[in-house]
């Protein structure tokens, strides 16, 4: 899971993630990174740790960490935040079997719509619709792994 700062959105959609994986005793790793440094191990925004622990997700131990070109040798799959995001990831890429495991979160809720999770980072009021939009694009992306 990876946006820009790594204190925002990508910890939601870890958290998020690794809840779902976790409540279904799947052995998978999850992660987030930012494709920016800024950050680079501080928590999550406090705004985003709150909306997870109100539905019962503390991601209060994430540290932020930025992209690196490894990751897409790593993970099996990488979601971007954002076409910013994603096209920043896709420089990082150096066959097609990497650009492969490259896609926008929300096109597993949204299938080929290329929507993106907005930036709350400037919206105190954004952290709730953020956590819903990467909720339901997590279940959704669990439904496709696991009927697969």
């Amino acid at each position: 899971m990876v946006c820009l700062g790594n204190i925002c959105r990508s910890p939601l959609a870890e958290g998020i993630l690794k809840h779902k994986v976790a409540s279904r005793g799947l052995d998978w790793e999850v992660d987030s990174a930012g494709t920016g440094s800024w950050h680079v191990g501080n928590p999550p925004d406090e705004r985003s740790i709150a909306v997870a622990k109100k539905y019962g997700i503390d991601i209060s131990s994430q540290r932020a960490r930025q992209f690196r070109s490894e990751d897409l040798n790593h993970f099996d799959l990488v979601f971007a935040m954002d076409a910013s995001n994603y096209n920043n990831i896709k420089k990082h890429a150096t066959d097609s079997d990497q650009l492969n495991k490259l896609d926008l979160i929300l096109n597993e809720s949204y299938p080929g719509q290329n929507r993106t999770v907005p930036d709350p980072y400037w919206n105190d009021n954004g952290f709730e619709g953020v956590y819903e939009l990467l909720d339901h694009a997590c279940e959704a992306l669990l439904d496709r792994l696991l009927s697969a």
